[in-house]
This record gives C-alpha cells, sequence and structure tokens, in this order.
C-alpha cells in the first residue's frame, strides 16, 4: 500500500512539473521574506500562493521552494502593454502607474497637467484617492480628457478584479497595513469591522474584494478575532481638542497612534500641534472616572468579592504573555498541588471616610486621585480572580479596606481579629511605612507581604516583597545591558544634574563624560572624538536643557555616518515630549531607555485589554494592569506545590505589563529587579531589546 501510495505521488509530482513548467514559477525565498512580499513581488494574491503551497499558511523558511503563479506577472504585464499601445495613434494621453509615495501633486507636477484634468480622465480619483499600482490615464497638456476612456477601464478593471487579503503579523498597524495597500485607514476598517477595537496578529484582513475568512491556526487569535457586537456598533472615531502642552508624544500615548496616523486623520497637523485645535482621534482611549464595581454596595464587596463573569480564555492570555527569555517561567503549566490557600488583599477604600464625607460619591470619585488609584487597581484585581476561578485554582481571597493615610492603617485592627495571620500571602497596604509595619507584624507567622505600588527604598524586613524596582536598580538594569553589548558608553549630563553624576562615578566604573563648555553647553567636538567606530557607542543623555538636547542629537546623527551609535536616557525626559525635538530623529537613534513596564500588542495582551473593556466599558490603565499583574502572579505562585518565598527564590515570572524578578537583598528582605530595556524601532514602535 505504501509502494502504491509513493508510486501515486511520483506521477503526480511528474504531471505539475510537466503542467508547471508553464504555468508557475518555481522561486526560493530569501531570508526575512514574507508571504505578502513575495506576492507584491510577483503580482499576484497570497491567496493564489497558498493555493498552490498549503504548507505555506503555517509559517515559510529561508531557502523553501515556492511555486508562483507565473500568469500574474506575465498578465500585468500584457495589461501595461495593451494600455500603452492604446496610447498610440491620434491620441497623446499616457497611461502612468502608481509607484509608492506618489501624490496627486507630483504626478501632476510631473506631467505639467492640472488637477481638474487629471480627475476629469479618472473619474474615480475623487473617491478612491491615488493607489499603489493604479493605472491612470494622463491627458494631453491643455486638452480635455475623454472621461469616457477612463470610465470604461476602471469598469473592466473592476469586472476583473480578485480579492485581496493580508494576514496581519506581529508589530504591523492598521496605519501600516493601510499604507502598504494606498487604502485609508477608514476603509480599511470598512471592509473589516472586527478589527475597530484591536488588531489581533494572524487575522485575515479583506483589502480588496469579498475574500472568505479563513481560520488561523493559532486558537488564541481565533478566540480574539471573533466580532464583538458591541465593538461594531461603537463609533469608530471621534473629536478631540488639543489641551495646552501637549505634543505629538503625548498625544500618541493618549490614543495609541503614531505620529503619521495621526497627521493623516487630521492633516492641518503637518504645521504642528496647536493649543485649541479640533482632531479627529480613535475613540474609546479616553477614559472616563473609574467606576465602583456594580451588583452590591462597596462594603459587601470588600467582605465578599464578586468573582463572577470569568474570563473564558485567561488560559491563553497566560500562555501567550510569557517571555521568550528561558529564565521566565510560565506559572500556568506548572501546578504543584491541590491544597486550598488564602490570599487577602488590603485596599485603602477607606470607606468609614466616605461615609462621614458630606461630598457625594460620585464627587469624591472625580476629586480624589488615591481613591481612583485604588479602585483601578481593585478592578484589575477582581480580573485576576476571576481569572483564577476560571483555572479553578484552589484559592481563598478576602479583601479588606485597610483605612490607610501615610501614617495610619487598621491592619492592627484586623489582626487582633486575626483575619491575617493563617494567610499565605498578603498584598498590601499601599503606602510604604503601611506594608513595612504589616510585614514586622506578620513575620512571627511568616506571612509573605508583598508591596504593590510604593517606589520608596524598602526597609530590611525578611518576609517583606517589593514589587516595584528600585530607581538604582532601574538605572544599574541599562548599565548592565550596555556592558552586555561590549558597548562604549559615554555620558552627556548637564551640570544641574548632580545626582546622576554622582551615581555614575561611583557605580558605573568606565563610563566617559563628555566634556561641557564654559558656558554649560556640550563641546561637540570632544564628543565625537569619544565615540569608536569599531563599537557600539551609547551615549547616555541626562539634561532637561533644550539647546543641548539638540545639540547633542545633531552630533550624534552626523556621527551616524561613520560609527554606531544609539540615544540612551535613564529616566523620563519632558523635553523630549516637545515639538522643539524632533521625534523622528530620536527614531532614527533608537532612543533606549528602562522600565518597570512594557508596552506590548502579543496577543494574550491584546486579549486581556479587550476583555477588560467588555467588563468595565473603559481600557485598562497602568494601575488596573498592575492591580491584575501581581494578583495574578501572587495566585499562580501559590500553587506551585512550594511557599511563595521559594518560588520567588527560584522563578522570575512575567505578566501583562510586568516582570517578576525577586532578589534577596543583602541587609533582608526581598526586591524585585525584573526590568525591560525599550527601545523606538524604525517602524515607529516600541519594542523589548534583547
Amino acid at each position: 500500500m505504501k509502494y502504491y501510495s509513493t508510486l501515486l505521488f511520483l506521477v503526480f509530482f511528474v504531471t505539475f512539473s510537466a503542467f508547471s513548467q508553464e504555468k508557475v514559477i518555481k522561486y526560493t525565498v530569501a531570508n526575512g521574506e514574507t508571504i505578502n512580499q513575495i506576492a507584491v513581488k510577483f503580482k499576484v494574491t497570497p491567496y493564489d500562493i497558498y493555493a498552490l503551497n498549503p504548507d505555506a499558511r503555517s509559517g515559510i523558511k529561508p531557502n523553501t521552494v515556492l511555486l508562483i503563479p507565473a500568469n500574474g506577472t506575465k498578465s500585468a504585464a500584457a495589461k501595461t502593454e495593451t494600455a500603452v499601445a492604446k496610447t498610440g495613434g491620434n491620441t497623446k494621453e499616457i497611461i502612468h502607474e502608481v509607484q509608492p509615495k506618489e501624490t496627486f501633486y507630483s504626478i501632476e507636477k510631473k506631467y505639467g497637467i492640472s488637477d481638474e484634468a487629471l480627475k476629469a480622465a479618472n473619474p474615480t480619483l475623487e473617491k478612491t484617492g491615488v493607489q499603489i499600482g493604479q493605472k491612470l490615464v494622463i491627458p494631453a497638456k491643455g486638452s480635455a480628457a475623454k472621461s469616457l476612456v477612463a470610465a470604461e477601464k476602471p469598469a473592466k478593471e473592476k469586472a476583473q478584479e480578485k480579492y485581496v487579503y493580508h494576514d496581519v503579523v506581529a508589530k504591523e498597524t492598521k496605519f501600516s497595513i493601510a499604507k502598504q495597500y494606498g487604502i485609508t485607514i477608514e476603509e480599511l476598517e470598512k471592509r473589516n469591522p472586527e478589527i475597530v477595537s484591536n488588531l489581533p496578529i494572524g487575522y485575515r484582513l479583506t483589502i480588496k474584494g469579498k475574500a472568505p475568512k479563513t481560520e488561523t491556526s493559532n486558537p488564541a487569535v481565533t478566540t480574539a478575532a471573533k466580532p464583538v457586537e458591541t465593538a461594531k456598533k461603537a463609533t469608530t472615531y471621534m473629536e478631540y481638542q488639543v489641551k495646552p502642552k501637549e505634543t505629538f508624544y503625548s498625544l500618541g500615548r493618549t490614543f495609541h497612534i503614531s505620529q503619521e496616523e495621526l497627521t493623516a486623520l487630521n492633516p492641518s497637523l503637518s504645521e504642528g500641534v496647536k493649543e485649541g485645535m479640533v482632531l479627529k482621534v480613535p475613540a474609546g482611549y479616553l477614559a472616563p472616572a473609574p467606576i465602583i464595581p456594580q451588583q452590591q454596595p462597596v462594603e459587601k464587596a470588600i467582605e465578599s468579592p464578586n468573582t463572577g463573569g470569568s474570563i473564558q480564555i485567561v488560559d491563553k492570555v497566560k500562555s501567550e504573555t510569557v517571555s521568550v527569555n528561558p529564565e521566565v517561567v510560565e506559572l500556568t503549566k506548572k501546578r504543584g498541588q491541590n491544597e486550598r490557600k488564602k490570599l487577602v488583599l488590603l485596599l485603602p477604600f477607606n470607606l468609614a471616610k466616605m461615609q462621614n464625607d458630606t461630598a457625594s460619591t460620585a464627587n469624591r470619585i472625580k476629586n480624589d486621585k488615591f481613591l481612583n488609584m485604588t479602585l483601578d487597581f481593585y478592578s484589575g484585581a477582581m480580573m485576576a480572580i476571576d481569572s483564577a476561578k476560571t483555572l479553578k485554582l484552589p484559592i481563598d481571597v478576602a479583601i479588606y479596606d485597610s483605612q490607610e493615610t501615610k501614617t495610619t492603617s487598621n491592619v492592627s485592627t484586623l489582626i487582633a481579629q486575626n483575619k491575617l495571620q493563617d494567610a499565605h500571602a498578603v498584598i498590601g497596604p499601599f503606602y510604604q511605612s503601611n506594608a513595612e509595619a504589616t510585614a514586622n507584624t506578620l513575620r512571627m507567622y511568616n506571612v509573605p507581604v508583598i508591596s504593590p505600588l510604593s517606589k520608596d527604598k524598602a526597609n530590611p524586613i525578611d518576609n517583606l516583597y517589593q514589587t516595584i524596582p528600585s530607581n538604582d536598580v532601574v538605572r544599574n538594569a541599562m548599565f548592565d545591558y550596555m556592558r552586555a553589548k561590549n558597548g562604549n558608553i559615554v555620558a552627556v549630563v548637564d551640570k544641574k544634574k548632580e545626582s546622576v553624576i554622582s551615581y555614575i562615578k561611583q557605580n558605573q566604573k568606565g563610563v566617559v563624560f563628555a566634556a561641557l563648555t564654559e558656558t554649560g553647553g556640550l563641546d561637540v567636538a570632544n564628543l565625537k572624538s569619544l565615540l569608536l567606530p569599531n563599537r557600539m557607542n551609547y551615549v547616555v543623555m541626562e539634561t532637561g536643557n533644550t539647546a543641548m538636547v539638540k545639540s547633542t542629537i545633531k552630533a550624534l546623527l552626523d556621527a551616524q555616518k561613520t560609527c554606531q551609535v544609539q540615544l540612551v536616557i535613564l529616566e523620563p525626559n519632558s523635553t523630549l515630549d516637545t515639538d522643539e525635538i524632533s521625534f523622528d530623529n530620536l527614531v532614527k537613534l533608537k532612543l533606549m531607555y528602562p522600565s518597570v513596564t512594557r508596552e506590548s500588542d502579543e496577543p494574550g495582551v491584546l486579549i486581556f485589554d479587550k476583555e477588560y473593556r467588555l467588563k468595565n466599558k473603559i481600557n485598562p490603565n497602568t494601575y488596573a494592569t498592575r492591580g491584575f499583574d501581581v494578583t495574578f502572579d501572587t495566585m499562580m505562585r501559590l500553587v506551585q506545590g512550594k511557599t511563595y518565598q521559594e518560588t520567588a527564590d527560584l522563578m522570575t515570572t512575567e505578566q501583562v505589563d510586568n516582570k517578576f524578578q525577586f532578589y534577596k537583598k543583602e541587609d533582608g528582605g526581598h526586591a524585585n529587579k525584573g526590568v525591560y530595556i525599550l527601545y523606538y524601532d524604525t517602524d515607529l514602535t516600541l519594542k523589548v531589546a534583547n
């Protein structure tokens, strides 16, 4: 039987090979090429390639031999020849094929014709705009366009038009895809209403025609790509009035959109961002005030947390968000035992104070930033509790109001009532002093206390776990990365940044400081002399002086002609968030910095964002995401068959935005050194450096 199968395959192969000599082309895939790029190269659709190469749907590798339909290139050439041939005879009309980056203006200038004449000869331009690969009739100078010929041509093309689709790959955006095919974002979303709220990796987009939606190989992506009725009905865009001191950078972070995308939606921005401008922006990114959990009073929610509304795909969320770093452990696959655990959350709702306050609850939520932060963290924690319920984790969760101020809390009362001593872990309180007091009291019971939000340096307490890396840990991570890359590290530091100068001199040996002039400016010649041609040069810039920032950036752009240079900052710099500093130049220098959180578009992260929006009707902010990450990470550590302390010593974990890599401090206690090194890539996206 096996012999006959082999024989049949050989007969088919020989027959197909003979047939393919006329109908197909054999093409060897180059390193880094995608199906979409190959389809564009041969002027065929990805569907045509998949039809001849079914295995390519699961991905292609360098040196893979693909069969490409030969009629695509031939027919394209034939159409061009036919079109050009029609230009002969008595008419002087020309057929022009639109090239990338061409516009109405550039085409009209090239042929010396007016805007009216071009559009008269090509009536569809009013609706479609200029599209890459489009054939345009260029009328003779001064003559009336033959609109009948122009009208017949699009009609014929439309009759022969095949559908075109595009499979979304990592790091692609709506803007980049729309630009690739010469369409607008609105047109892309109109054809694909499922992507209004997000753009899942692996999702198949319809570009032209009515391509059938086929299932993708990734089940998590398929789940995320299912259309949500509320998303379809939601308004895609809204109007937004620019506030004082807002820039492209700040608007981009607010609405999750690049400068190019924003400008494409608002051409007036080509002259810069101005206060009072009314912009067209994606709807749904301006979150209203946090909402107190519904269905039951806050007091009951705290005594008995609502764990309804489980996330049915949360196990996929966790399996997708794990880093490729081998030291990061995926806890959802390492559950060790079924003994029930108890987790306690101490959150500062300050209900007694709220009840005694004459102001309404709505006004308090509107004006009390600390309460807003608490409610955001609580909403994320509730998502984690729902996730634990879906995974059927053997964990009981109790949430108590810690009634905090900077110096007081009700933890001693809770301990007197014997509510914390039997916990396997306690998350909170928020204020550092209160977290330390709680850890000191619970030390004798060996209960780990996880400080979720404090950035203060912690006192040495064995059972205290600081989840936010300290400033020095963040800085050290940046220098460790640069040294690991064998980089030449040069520092450009303003005289006013005395603490930074002191830190580098005391902790980072071998870093060379660029000289400053007598007036305190940068000595550009000296900076360039410190750059080495045979190594990567990391230039750490710490200054708020606009002139020094500009001179540093200009010097580094010049230096890129002879050596490798990357710009580095150690902490957020508001000077870079102004219109005086070109964002494009920062991208050219691949601006890099350390961060305790990442900005990821991995499928799992997108699913979390989507599920949070569905449940809370707003987008998760930093505190909400941290509430999820800290709570879910703690619960997963408790079900590993080890104590929380043991998992902290052994396991590095990663959740939606945060990494947890605990280490024992020399003087006692535990701190987190989970830091991301982020940089701006040439496609304007933030990436995590390897």
